[in-house]
């Protein structure tokens, strides 16, 4: 296992890569060879198996996407704190995204980007853990926007790209230098001044906010506003009650 480097390192290269199976596997594949460093980032044209939550796929043509992962030393956070990088991670993006379009981005929890009802992005962390006390050794986060793709597999839901948006053709690896450059200074930033302001920031960035949903868990359909996300990550929300739901529990029902 490569040793964990120091934060403050300003000259952590970018790797372009043309085609990998996926930029997070690849990405763990170097730490576990010891051929990588705390924010080094990885950026892929293309992806032939790329990932998205809880095991779907992320599908992406060759130029269309931006198709990133930055490998991140985690220390001093811990393991109950995953949520802070998480939340860190999705403020960085949504903020970037919100930049090109009118600022109607939103986190759809737990860190997908939404551009109104339609998916633009979304973001999966992949940890290693250490076996020592369950010690969080390295995080990858893995990040894809849909950049200039104006077909989608009928698979998707509710699916848009920048271009469809903003109608103009972009350059990914740019723009994935640009968010490489935002996520690593804002997680310098969470480690130097604590989670408060971005904890604050994605609350007011989430989606659905103080509005009413559809929503599925286990077998359960029912409606419910959506109130906040705690800061330990779960999704709080009120019908007749109030609930918590933590990732993995719920699914939302979007309108097609």
């Amino acid at each position: 296992m490569p040793q964990h480097s120091s934060h403050t390192n300003p000259v952590a290269p970018f790797i372009e890569l043309q085609t990998v199976d996926s930029t997070n596997n690849y990405a763990l594949n170097q730490i576990h060879e010891g051929l990588t460093r705390h924010g080094t980032a990885y950026f892929a044209r293309e992806q032939s198996a790329g990932k998205g939550q809880r095991g779907k796929a992320w599908l992406a043509a060759k130029d269309s996407s931006l198709l990133l992962s930055i490998v991140i030393n985690p220390k001093p956070l811990t393991l109950t704190q995953q949520f802070q990088l998480s939340a860190c991670a999705a403020v960085s993006v949504c903020g970037f995204f919100n930049s090109y379009v009118d600022g109607h981005a939103r986190i759809k929890w737990p860190n997908d980007l939404y551009w109104q009802d339609r998916k633009a992005g979304g973001i999966l962390i992949d940890n290693i853990i250490g076996s020592q006390k369950g010690a969080w050794q390295w995080a990858v986060i893995g990040i894809g926007i849909n950049i200039n793709q104006t077909f989608f597999p009928e698979t998707l839901q509710n699916p848009v790209s920048l271009k469809q948006i903003t109608g103009r053709e972009y350059v990914p690896s740019e723009m994935a230098r640009e968010l490489c450059f935002t996520i690593k200074n804002n997680f310098d930033r969470l480690i130097a001044s604590g989670f408060d302001d971005f904890y604050h920031s994605y609350i007011s960035l989430l989606y659905k906010k103080n509005e009413r949903s559809r929503l599925r868990a286990g077998g359960r359909v029912f409606e419910a506003v959506i109130k906040s996300v705690s800061p330990s990550g779960k999704l709080i929300v009120e019908h007749s009650i109030e609930e918590e739901f933590e990732f993995g529990e719920i699914d939302w029902i979007i309108p097609g």
